[in-house]
């Protein structure tokens, strides 16, 4: 706990300490509910979901479309990951600077463009870059929304909101592939493209009614901070980062590894991809049920109580995987996976949200989200690494340890829950 609680300091100068001065803000006037601003938040999110679904199976037949080995387009699709890990800190530099609206539409603009130079580049390099271009687009969009909410929802609402943020992209990630589908049975592979690029103009629209934060802050009579550089916020929140943020860095990984356990193990015992897919849908409808429900106990009764059941969970799950040899006991499993998955959602943007300071809070964002989303990109490279070594059953269980080390590390690392202070 000392090292979350050295994360930072409030403007006024009392000193190191974790409460509602780091994470927390004034209650916006007159918020009583998410209603008020669901529409131009969730919204855009929806959208920006359902394009980021539509794309996401035909990025790897576009790459071998264009010449690519298997191999090559299996790094096609990475480069959207490592565009977002890329991303995630000038994310935070650019909505410190501009806004967290502006850095939204900012971004949509930059999907957009990467989505066309989808449409019309004539290598798989090309398409490479492009990908990788909406992943760091992905970053500032999805940064910035984290930041909005961070800011203008009252803390007693804070998990019920970023949890609900987390849930509206899942759902939009389970609806885009059959739009997506629908588009190519008349506009081949481009049509998901098409849908994508739709969807974030749309999603554009809506964001010019979100009101923009310092309007917020106005409303509220909330006195102007001082501004300071990316790294000099990094240095003094580093005692956060290497201890929770190692944590998120973890809970990143195991969630990465659960979407790709459940097709290799379903291969690996003879399942065919039809029915792989079907179970994955199924893992993934009982993961989209729960955000709601977990952002209420969080705020209830605190972050602990979703986030260490959670991990543990996902860790459970993993170990049982390699036992089941059948359809039945492969669904069984994976619904339990899309349980724990589901118990977190939102766990790690609400934590980022307690422990930012509200002097830097977008960069502080920028830097705790760059460990979560390394270990999205990390927990599948170190399923692979497991499996060329011990073997696809001994790196499961690998995984499952993995998972029963976030737990420990959240139960270890989160503080107590974040209660409200004086207005800064």
């Amino acid at each position: 706990m000392v090292g979350v609680r050295a994360a930072g300091r409030d403007p006024g100068g009392a000193g190191p300490q974790y409460d509602a001065r780091l994470g927390g803000h004034p209650l916006m006037a007159g918020s009583a509910s998410l209603w008020k601003i669901a529409p131009s938040v969730y919204l855009p999110a929806l959208l920006y979901g359902i394009g980021q679904g539509a794309i996401a199976p035909v990025v790897a037949v576009s790459a071998t479309h264009l010449g690519a080995s298997v191999a090559a387009a299996g790094l096609v699709v990475a480069a959207a990951g490592l565009g977002q890990v890329i991303g995630d800190i000038p994310a935070g530099a650019l909505t410190n600077k501009i806004g967290e609206r502006s850095a939204m539409i900012l971004a949509t603009g930059l999907v957009a463009l990467a989505l066309v130079a989808c449409l019309l580049v004539p290598t798989a390099w090309g398409l490479a870059i492009a990908i990788a271009a909406t992943g760091v687009a992905g970053a500032v969009w999805g940064l910035a929304r984290q930041a909005y909410l961070s800011e203008a929802v009252p803390i007693q609402l804070r998990a019920r909101a970023l949890s609900t943020l987390g849930g509206v992209q899942r759902i939009g990630s389970f609806i885009g592939p059959f739009l997506g589908a629908f588009a190519m049975r008349f506009l081949g592979t481009d049509g998901a493209y098409w849908v994508h690029l739709v969807a974030a103009v749309l999603a554009c629209g809506v964001l010019v009614s979100l009101p923009d934060i310092e309007s917020v802050r106005r409303t509220r009579g909330s006195r102007p901070v001082a501004a300071q550089s990316t790294w000099t916020v990094i240095r003094e929140h580093m005692p956060v980062l290497r201890t929770l943020g190692v944590g998120a860095l973890l809970v990143g990984a195991v969630r990465a590894s659960r979407q790709v356990v459940i097709p290799l193990w379903a291969l690996h015992i003879g399942l065919d991809p039809e029915t792989t897919s079907i179970i994955f849908g199924l893992s993934g409808a009982v993961d989209m049920l729960l955000f709601y429900p977990a952002g209420s106990v969080m705020d209830r009764l605190g972050r602990k109580w979703v986030a260490v059941p959670s991990m543990f969970v996902l860790g459970l799950a993993h170990l049982l995987l390699p036992l089941t040899h059948s359809t039945v006991t492969l669904t069984a499993v994976a619904l339990l996976m899309g349980v724990g998955n589901g118990l977190g959602a939102g766990v790690i943007m609400t934590l980022g949200a307690d422990a930012s300071p509200p002097v830097g809070r977008a960069q502080f964002l920028g830097a705790f989200r760059l460990f979560a989303d390394t270990g999205n990109g990390a927990g599948p490279l170190l399923l692979a690494g497991a499996t060329a070594v011990l073997g696809l059953g001994p790196a499961i269980v690998f995984m499952a340890a993995t998972g029963w080390a976030a737990a420990a590390a959240m139960h270890r690392w989160i503080p107590p829950h974040p209660t409200q202070d004086q207005p800064v």
